[in-house]
């Protein structure tokens, strides 16, 4: 490029002005009509890199066809950049205006700002189903209700209710000794009085024993209830009336059997006290909580129970409620005062003898409830609880035991049989020309794809082994004891011995083992897998549990292949025939039903195993078999009571109404009673 080409414009300082619009038309913009693509016209201007403020002078350049090598310099146009302008041309400035300090916050003038508002209220997130966040939640609720409830009840103790049925026991075989001695003729005449003022004195003292069953009878009344207790507080007032007369014609009042009701009612106070103490002592130490659920339409047209999450508020809002069996007592305690005071006003009429009439209605009231009443329904829920206790399971209340009870079907599971840790390996072998790190990883591939108890095992067996994890295709099960399917493109058979060989795959005679797992790759014999089963001691209490009770069946919802039915007979030695074993197709839609939706739960289990849930079904129908019949079988006993006083009523016959008969048919219905709430074992 020639040095005549470039001219170089040298700027001489500040007093230097150069003309802006030569340089515009100097370097003019490409759209002029008369400079083609790539060319420089004489008259285009330079690019306004010096804004306003700075001039140049016009720099002649020469029309060049090409500007390829071409090149324009202009030197210290940084220096005139970087120099300010005049004053006269800089254009005037504002001046900004100093904002006002803002007065500190908290103050008088401070004011705070209402126009940033909050905006509409967003409820809290649910809960996450995770596993701490449900321990914490849980936790918050046992604290809130079981534990709260347990040590007020531990405040009250069980002591002094002991203390008190010892002593109101004393109290009845004391003054039954007595009546014993009277009518044996063993008393003399003159201490006959003195004897029929201590009867009294007794049946005092047994009323100060049981004064808390009595105001709570009184209670029961205001609340629209008549229970045993008011019946007891009727007795107690009819007793104390005919006492009167007692000490005035020297005839020895009932207050052995009177004593006898009171220490059966203390005893029940003090069943129900203690069930409620295990129950909530059972709640307040869970970790976990799972409940029993009804499933209307499970298998066969049947019911079914699930298992599923458990809430504490299922059992605080239905353990206090009344049974069946308790309705139909407090109606029977109600007709058989009324039948009572029938008696009383017939005698009455009939004789026209107020000593005869209160005598009557006091062995009436007597008869119509015997002792065992008070506890048929206790003392079986007492027995039942410290069975449960053990096993961390509690009934929500008497609805729940009632749909226990009912013919349902009980979904069983591999990890209920065999739990994590019963199954172990026991010795692998190989045939053939496979690799044994991929008979390996084949056979971990089908069956974690199916998934069962071996699934640990074989998982275990992989890492151990350092092998290659592939996933299965085209899962299938080929039949009883076995599944099918393929890895990489290669059919893969997983199964017992003769599942094997109903599949055509030829077995050396060899390589019978009692129980192994045999792998077949492309039907051919490539190995086999030696497992053993550890039975465990409360998974064979709860299989056997639920084969024994007919109103149960068990159904296998596990693919585990080996769990078959011969296995499972071998293995835990029950009756198999009362088991249900589905299709596989049919034990993952049985697996994959969900609890109906507002379900409340039957019982709530606290541990991990069959044996909780078990107990739970068998005891249920247990405890309400012994809990109705032994209230139909104390109402009858009232009845035939009532039938016997209201004869002699009518003949007027005064000799046979004595305390000891009165306490002799009082023994006479305790023995039954005491044997039916037994059952409940």
């Amino acid at each position: 490029m020639d040095e005549q080409d470039i001219q170089t414009v040298e700027p001489e300082g500040a007093d230097l002005e150069l003309d802006l619009d030569d340089i515009l038309l100097e370097f003019a913009s490409e759209d002029l009509p008369d400079a083609e693509e790539g060319e420089l016209s004489d008259t285009q201007p330079l690019p306004n890199v010096l804004a306003e403020t700075v001039k140049v002078e016009p720099v002649k350049l020469k029309k060049r066809s090409k500007l390829t090598g071409d090149t324009v310099r202009l030197e210290g146009l940084e220096q005139l950049r970087e120099e300010p302008a005049p004053e006269s041309e800089q254009p005037p400035q504002e001046e900004a205006p100093v904002p006002e300090p803002a007065p500190e916050p908290f103050t008088e003038q401070w004011q705070p700002d209402y126009e940033n508002h909050m905006g509409e209220y967003v409820p809290p997130e649910p809960i996450r189903f995770q596993p701490r966040s449900r321990l914490r939640e849980l936790k918050r609720k046992l604290i809130e209700g079981p534990e709260k409830r347990y040590y007020e009840l531990s405040e009250k103790g069980l002591g002094k209710l002991q203390v008190l049925i010892f002593i109101s026991l004393f109290v009845a075989l004391l003054s039954a000794g007595v009546m014993a001695l009277y009518a044996a003729g063993k008393i003399p005449e003159s201490r006959v009085k003195l004897m029929v003022f201590g009867q009294f004195f007794a049946l005092l003292l047994s009323a100060l024993l049981g004064s808390h069953q009595l105001l709570d009878g009184v209670a029961s009344i205001f609340r629209g209830r008549f229970t045993l207790n008011s019946m007891l507080v009727f007795t107690f007032a009819v007793c104390c009336a005919d006492g009167w007369f007692c000490l005035r014609e020297q005839r020895v009042p009932c207050c052995a059997a009177f004593s006898l009701q009171v220490t059966m009612s203390l005893w029940a106070a003090y069943h129900r006290r203690s069930t409620e103490m295990a129950q909530m002592d059972t709640l307040r130490k869970a970790t976990r909580l799972d409940g029993m659920y009804t499933c209307p339409d499970y298998h066969d047209g049947m019911p079914g129970i699930l298992r599923g999450d458990g809430e504490p508020e299922h059992f605080m809002d239905n353990y206090r409620r009344s049974s069946g069996p308790e309705k139909a007592q407090c109606w029977y305690a109600f007709i058989a005062m009324l039948l009572c005071i029938g008696c009383g006003v017939g005698a009455w009429l009939l004789h026209k003898s107020i000593s005869f009439a209160l005598q009557v209605t006091a062995a009436a009231a007597l008869a119509a409830v015997p002792v065992a009443s008070f506890v048929s329904l206790t003392r079986p829920m007492a027995l039942q609880e410290k069975r449960l206790h053990t096993l961390g399971t509690v009934f929500c209340g008497w609805r729940g035991i009632r749909e226990l009870c009912r013919r349902t079907k009980f979904p069983v599971t591999h990890s209920d049989l065999f739990p994590t840790g019963s199954c172990k390996l026991n010795g692998v072998k190989f045939y053939g020309h496979r690799d044994p790190d991929q008979v390996i990883a084949y056979a971990a591939a089908l069956i974690t794809a199916d998934g069962g108890g071996l699934v640990p095992l074989f998982d275990h067996l992989v890492e151990s082994r350092n092998c290659r994890r592939y996933k299965a295709q085209s899962l299938r099960a080929e039949g009883d004891g076995g599944i099918g399917g393929e890895v990489r493109g290669e059919s893969v058979l997983v199964g017992d011995m003769n599942f094997l060989r109903s599949m055509g795959v030829d077995l050396p005679e060899e390589t019978r083992v009692n129980l192994a797992v045999y792998i077949a790759i492309d039907g051919e014999f490539c190995g086999l897998v030696a497992v053993t089963y550890s039975k465990q001691k409360a998974a064979a209490m709860g299989i056997s549990a639920l084969c024994s009770r007919r109103s149960v069946r068990p159904v296998l919802v596990s693919n585990d292949f080996m769990l078959t039915e011969s296995f499972i007979r071998s293995r835990f030695n029950v009756n198999t025939r009362r088991m249900s074993f589905p299709e596989y197709a049919q034990r993952q839609e049985l697996s994959a039903k969900q609890i109906p939706e507002g379900s409340s739960s039957l019982a709530l289990v606290t541990r991990p195993g069959l044996v909780s849930y078990a107990c739970a079904l068998t005891g249920a129908r247990s405890l309400r078999r012994s809990s109705i019949f032994g209230v139909v079988v104390q109402i009858l006993g009232g009845v035939l009571g009532l039938a016997a006083i209201a004869a002699l009523m009518y003949l007027g016959e005064t000799a046979l109404l004595t305390p000891v008969n009165m306490l002799l048919y009082q023994l006479v219905w305790l023995v039954p009673g005491l044997l039916i709430t037994e059952w409940a074992r």
